[in-house]
């Protein structure tokens, strides 16, 4: 097994995927012993994928990379200006070196990490694959419970307001409608009870984050988000929009009247024409952008008192990335 990176130029042929490479370069400099590599490394790369087609067309293969690595840069500072100070890495003014700056304090910057590892398992990208740096079989699910809290987190975020982690299996180990009932209870909004036909042993039907903008009168009538999260390739399939009002008229006895927003949390990075028709079919979307952001946001939530359940467990995300890149030979 090698250290080294694989950024599939091949299939950039026909349109490039500026955030595929804007990822490799990141994880590059997240992997990297001094925290750095040079952009021109994505150069290097495309003359390597390249040498066979343009063999007697050099100046067709320079334009290509000459492409590539500025899309690609301005693909990282667009990242860098939306995430402000949550985005761990920085890039020089030429654009020329890409740094991890990475702050383990800093939990918007590790939910970024965690979000670009998930976004690059070897079932949905293939820049780790030839690595020994891809994360073992039980690291992905640790992966995937840590994005779970994360999820919670940037939803609270979003929304001002408490958040509850109910995918299963729930951080307080508790069952489905025990978990339902302890969550209305603070609503006050519909009354819980499994109805005819209900499923006998739900998880979690499909509904793995709930937050609320409770306000201070009590009555119904806020801000209430319902939140599907997802880290692997079926994400399109896992839309909640059609599937609340099932939810609602299978689980209450009486149902609330507050309308449940739509929400799909995901580790990936987007590009903005996909986006939108993305937004058409989950409804509101956080998404790698969007996420770390908002669970910065959230640790002032919990300063000031408001519960984000999981949110204890982001520390523990944050020191197993540090120590994964110990154990993969970076510089913490």
């Amino acid at each position: 097994m090698t250290r080294r990176l694989y950024l599939p130029i091949d299939e950039m042929a026909g349109q490039i995927n500026f955030d595929q490479a804007a990822d490799f370069l990141e994880l590059s400099a997240f992997f990297s012993e001094d925290t750095m590599v040079p952009t021109s490394d994505l150069s290097n790369e495309t003359s390597i994928g390249a040498s066979e087609d343009y063999t007697d067309v050099h100046d067709e293969m320079q334009t290509g990379e000459e492409e590539i690595v500025s899309g690609t840069v301005g693909r990282i500072e667009e990242r860098r200006r939306v995430l402000g100070p949550s985005y761990p890495f920085d890039l020089d003014d030429c654009g020329n070196t890409l740094r991890c700056v990475l702050e383990e304090k800093s939990l918007g910057q590790v939910a970024y990490v965690v979000s670009l590892m998930l976004s690059n398992l070897r079932s949905i990208s293939p820049i780790l694959v030839q690595s020994n740096l891809h994360p073992m079989d039980c690291e992905v699910r640790r992966l995937r419970e840590y994005f779970q809290y994360f999820a919670t987190a940037a939803l609270a975020g979003e929304l001002q307001g408490r958040a509850w982690s109910f995918g299963y299996p729930r951080p307080d180990g508790s069952r489905f409608l025990d978990k339902l009932r302890e969550i209305w209870r603070g609503l006050r909004d519909g009354r819980v009870g499994a109805q005819t036909g209900a499923p006998l042993y739900p998880r979690d039907d499909q509904i793995d984050v709930f937050a609320a903008r409770i306000p201070t009168d009590r009555l119904p009538g806020f801000l209430l988000a319902s939140a599907q999260v997802a880290t692997g390739r079926d994400v399109r399939n896992k839309s909640l929009k059609g599937h609340l009002g099932v939810f609602k008229s299978r689980w209450f006895a009486e149902q609330p009247v507050t309308e449940f927003i739509a929400y799909m949390i995901i580790p990936f990075a987007i590009a903005d024409d996909r986006f939108v028709d993305d937004v058409r079919i989950f409804g509101n979307v956080l998404h790698r952008l969007r996420v770390p952001h908002r669970v910065a946001e959230a640790g002032r939530l919990v300063a000031d008192g408001i519960g984000v359940e999981g949110y204890d467990r982001l520390e523990e995300a944050a020191r197993w990335v540090a120590d994964y890149r110990l154990r993969t030979g970076a510089v913490a």
